[in-house]
């Protein structure tokens, strides 16, 4: 009996997670049991998954550098990485504010609904933290997000999982790996290369677990859902949000066709284990490993790129976050500041949509705080913020769950693109968790 790819189990314990959330959400005491007991097993996957990000992070791009063997091609590759990665934001905004503005979904908005939904979520202690932490983000100087690039000690940097300070270390470590004898570097890079292969096997092993702990978090994010009516309310933006998505995803794969000369299907085939996790999980970050698995073994993209490509873009890249940026804060003007709707004012929501792209962390509802930075460029009336963000907080975790998906296919797409620019992107050569298994029993 031929086995059943990974993909589908991951499908099958999605819906089945899916269906039990609905029924405990209708059991008395049913949301408790799966808080209790259901949901830590979730988020165990996840605490996995984050643990080996940080050394897969470190070991691979390293590694990569390190087999350069020329400087100028780190830079060759570096402007190619983020010259496509901005090129691709560009383009999901204008299809975000597109469609939006098309559409216009906030125009047709009840007062009694944005009455409802501003006392139901306008103090929710969602909505105040993410003003906070927005707020905070405001009050730091014009080049913080410079200076934050550059560590005083990795050791923080790898514990708090700061990845652009990761990223910034393992270059300068590669760099100078370049930069001594090879003799000298040999032992360092062997122990990389190493470090790399295991921890790519933690993949493996982690992800046996995949289908389990996608129906845990599954049916967790299912019990959360406790206002059904204001949900269908908003199912107007939703969709706008969702279409958009689903224009991003179509536009990656005409550039994996035609650049690439592979089948779209081949590419979403190989991909889908690392888009439902980033689905799951609502976390970039979290599916990185996953990610450069798939887009290594599955794809047949280069170490060397890879390795390069997708940690900064898991930090950098965030297409499905820049869409929903630009539909949320037009839909948000519709709404309850109308007057602000002006050509220049969209113009500063594509640059500064773009801009918070680059600071956005790869966790779970990030977006929504880079939003708050986003409407206070365009002068945004301070007083009504909350209310902004309380009209859209109740869709926002299945949305986030929706843009994640966006943003790790697209940093999949860059990679091949830019694997098949350099002539590093080769046969798939898949690597199963019991390979070695008969040799060690």
């Amino acid at each position: 009996m031929k086995k059943l790819p990974l993909h589908w189990k991951i499908i099958i314990g999605m819906i089945i997670g899916i269906i039990f959330g609905f029924i405990m959400n209708s059991l008395d005491n049913g949301k408790n049991f799966v808080s209790d007991w259901i949901a830590p097993f979730g988020k165990i996957f996840i605490n996995l998954l984050k643990l080996i990000a940080v050394p897969l992070i470190l070991a691979s791009l390293i590694k990569g550098i390190s087999d350069l063997k020329d400087i100028s091609k780190i830079k060759s590759m570096g402007l190619r990485t983020i010259m496509i990665y901005v090129s691709t934001t560009l383009v999901a905004i204008v299809i975000g504010l597109s469609i939006v503005n098309v559409v216009k979904p906030g125009t047709g908005m009840s007062s009694e609904t944005i009455e409802k939904i501003k006392v139901k979520y306008q103090n929710s202690e969602g909505v105040v933290d993410k003003l906070e932490k927005a707020s905070a983000q405001n009050d730091t100087g014009p080049l913080q997000a410079l200076v934050d690039i550059f560590p005083s000690n990795i050791f923080t940097a790898l514990g708090e999982a700061k990845m652009l300070q990761i990223i910034f270390f393992a270059l300068f470590v590669g760099i100078c790996l370049l930069l001594i004898p090879e003799d000298k570097a040999k032992p360092l890079v062997g122990f990389f290369d190493s470090l790399n292969e295991v921890v790519m096997k933690m993949v493996d092993l982690i992800m046996l677990f995949a289908p389990y702990a996608v129906f845990a978090l599954m049916a967790n994010v299912i019990i959360a859902f406790d206002d059904t009516e204001i949900l269908l309310k908003l199912v107007n933006y939703a969709l706008c949000v969702v279409v958009g998505l689903a224009l991003m995803i179509g536009f990656y794969l005409i550039l994996i066709k035609i650049y690439t000369k592979k089948s779209p299907l081949w590419f979403l085939n190989k991909i889908a284990p690392a888009q439902l996790l980033a689905f799951s999980t609502s976390s970039s970050a979290a599916t990185l490993p996953v990610t450069m698995e798939r887009v290594e073994e599955h794809l047949g993209v280069d170490k060397e790129v890879s390795g390069f490509v997708l940690p900064v873009g898991a930090t950098v890249n965030m297409d499905g976050t820049s869409l929903y940026q630009g539909i949320a804060a037009v839909f948000i003007m519709q709404v309850i500041w109308p007057e602000g709707l002006t050509y220049s004012n969209q113009l500063v929501i594509v640059a500064t949509a773009l801009l918070a792209s680059i600071g956005s962390a790869a966790v779970p509802s990030a977006g929504m705080v880079m939003l708050v930075i986003v409407l206070e460029s365009i002068g945004f009336p301070a007083e009504l913020l909350p209310i902004g963000l309380a009209l859209i907080f109740a869709v926002d975790r299945p949305l986030d769950m929706c843009r994640t998906v966006v943003n790790v296919t697209g940093d999949a797409t860059v990679s091949m693109l830019v694997a098949k620019s350099l002539g590093k992107l080769g046969e798939p050569q898949v690597k199963n968790w019991d390979d070695h298994y008969e040799d060690v029993k």
